[in-house]
């Protein structure tokens, strides 16, 4: 038996640890520990509620735009705001483009290197890559020359001794299946993903003024105009030059990522039984068709799927049945530790109680984490694109049904398959195939919605303070790439009273709650093989399945402005 400590996680964003018990060459038990503090919830109390979105927007760099909407809709919810179609729709857009920009990084820039050898491309033949690249795929880019080229251009970094972007690899490891010539491939599209994704994401910039950070949002709507006969507003020329960058995304989509998905998958057909974990999924539902008060119209339906059970219709989600625990993290609540709290009366109350660096373990029958511990109705859930999935499919998304069956015939296997490793990494890809096609939708929508002469952006119902009701709260939701996002917001008297953010990689990346029901990283992990314990690759393969966003979930605050540490960078 060995304990195995990874920590810190790479290829996340943000700070994430893992300990594991492997035995027999399979993971016993794991545990997950976010090793910073969140501190954004306090520093927001007393502010201007209008203005949270700002700060909140500031979580995260990777989510560049999440948490700005779901801060907006939870002031609109507590102040009974109704926005205008046109925001509604420019949120989808931007949102939408969140998650194809989101999706294909995650395959390509941190989830690619579980299961591309980088090295072992160096022994492709580049005439048999450009011949495996033509039967998956019409892509241009599919040559000797081309793929020669890059098989050049990765021999220098090896040669050099600075793998640069592939530096410190597993490579070699005996769970890489693919063939030399499938790796080049692999390696080739890395690159070209880096290209694509910097020239599709200009959509925020045009919606948001900038990316990451958007800077048009508004409570009430948006602070963009629209107006076909100005220069500085959306119009004609801006609608086609979105439409440009959809059909750019929606290429990419069909003819890159979704064939390398395909092809890297068919090699791993024994992930599609790794990495099931906790069974349960959860989605708050998302892309609101007509208003946000009507989730039954949703996009992305609302509802939560127990015990892998595809053959019923989702239960319905309540958001009053979520409750968040700290029994095993850092932190303190009144009343005790042992209690769940809706996070309307929720508290950020730290109080760590862990050894201090360096340290060789944690004392996990305690506290041993910055992430607190969603649950709901005292159930741990999964969140994220595989939650989408199911929920969406077991309630008749038409679809989805038609993609996952698609998929899923494709590499020969059962419904039984998504329920992995390999199928977050299937779901993931489907959901952006589907996005790049409502993304047009919802383009061809604004479109139309001008035509008819309809220009309203923002609702000045209810801006001032002034009609406002002595106290309110209010709970704003959206389905990030990550998953399941909430902010849930107290007002009194104008100003912010309580401010709690529940977030995907908190619900995914929990410890264990006061019943010691383990959290879906920790779950996920259990029977994992692992071939070598001194590289775990296959623990990282279900870990980056989940695309960790820790800083989501922890935050570092020192009040005093003191310097906590220095990092130098050589």
């Amino acid at each position: 038996m060995a304990k195995l400590v990874i920590d810190p996680i790479t290829r996340i964003e943000g700070h994430l640890r893992i300990e594991a018990v492997v035995e027999g060459g399979r993971v016993k038990e794991a545990w997950s520990s976010g090793t910073m503090f969140r501190g954004v919830e306090i520093i927001l109390k007393g502010r201007d509620p209008r203005d949270a979105w700002v700060f909140t927007q500031r979580f995260c760099g990777v989510c560049t735009t999440v948490h700005a909407l779901t801060s907006v809709r939870a002031v609109e919810n507590a102040l009974n705001i109704t926005i205008p179609e046109n925001a509604r729709i420019i949120r989808n857009i931007i949102d939408g483009a969140q998650h194809i920009q989101d999706h294909v990084i995650h395959f390509y820039h941190l989830h690619a290197l579980d299961w591309v050898d980088v090295v072992s491309a160096l022994q492709a033949d580049p005439g048999e890559t450009a011949s495996l690249a033509q039967s998956i795929s019409t892509w241009p880019k599919s040559g000797a020359s081309y793929f020669k080229g890059v098989q050049d251009r990765v021999k220098t970094f090896v040669e050099s001794g600075q793998l640069g972007l592939f530096a410190n690899g597993y490579w070699g490891h005996p769970a890489y299946k693919l063939p030399p010539e499938a790796n080049l491939l692999g390696v080739a599209h890395y690159l070209e993903a880096l290209d694509w994704q910097r020239e599709f994401i200009k959509i925020h910039a045009m919606l948001g003024g900038k990316n990451p950070h958007l800077q048009t949002y508004l409570v009430g709507g948006m602070a963009i105009p629209v107006d076909p006969n100005s220069q500085i507003a959306v119009n004609a020329q801006r609608i086609a030059q979105m439409k440009q960058w959809a059909a750019m995304a929606r290429d990419f989509v069909e003819q890159v990522y979704i064939p390398d998905l395909l092809a890297i998958a068919s090699f791993y057909k024994d992930w599609a039984g790794i990495g099931g974990g906790l069974g349960n999924y959860l989605t708050y539902g998302d892309f609101p068709r007509k208003t946000i008060d009507r989730p039954d119209e949703f996009w992305i339906p609302r509802g939560v799927v127990l015990n892998k059970n595809l053959g019923a219709p989702p239960a319905a989600m309540e958001q009053e049945r979520i409750a968040e625990y700290v029994t095993h993290s850092w932190y303190t609540y009144a009343g005790g530790d042992a209690q769940g709290k809706h996070p309307w009366q929720g508290e950020t109350s730290p109080r760590y109680t862990g050894p201090k660096p360096p340290y060789e373990f944690l004392n996990t029958d305690a506290k041993y984490s910055w992430l607190k511990a969603p649950r709901y109705d005292d159930t741990p859930m999964e969140v994220g694109p595989l939650a989408r999935m199911i929920v969406s499919y077991a309630a008749g998304h038409p679809d989805v049904r038609a993609a996952v069956d698609g998929v899923l015939q494709k590499l020969g296997v059962g419904p039984e398959a998504l329920f992995s490793t390999l199928g977050r990494v299937a779901a993931r890809g489907i959901e952006t195939l589907l996005m790049t096609r409502e993304l047009d939708r919802w383009i061809d929508e604004l479109a139309a919605n001008i035509g008819r002469g309809d220009l309203s952006i923002h609702s000045g119902e209810r801006w001032r303070p002034q009609t406002w009701p002595a106290e309110a709260e209010g709970w704003g939701f959206m389905e990030a790439p990550r998953g399941a996002l909430g902010h849930w917001v107290r007002i009194k008297n104008g100003k912010i009273e309580n401010y709690q953010a529940v977030v995907p990689s908190t619900w995914n990346g929990s410890p264990r709650d006061a019943r010691g029901q383990p959290g879906a990283y920790e779950a996920s992990l259990v029977d994992t093989p692992v071939a070598d314990p001194e590289q775990p690759l296959e623990i990282l393969r279900t870990i980056h399945s989940f695309d960790p966003c820790i800083a989501c979930a922890v935050h570092v605050l020192n009040g005093n402005g003191r310097e906590l540490t220095r990092i130098q960078v050589v």
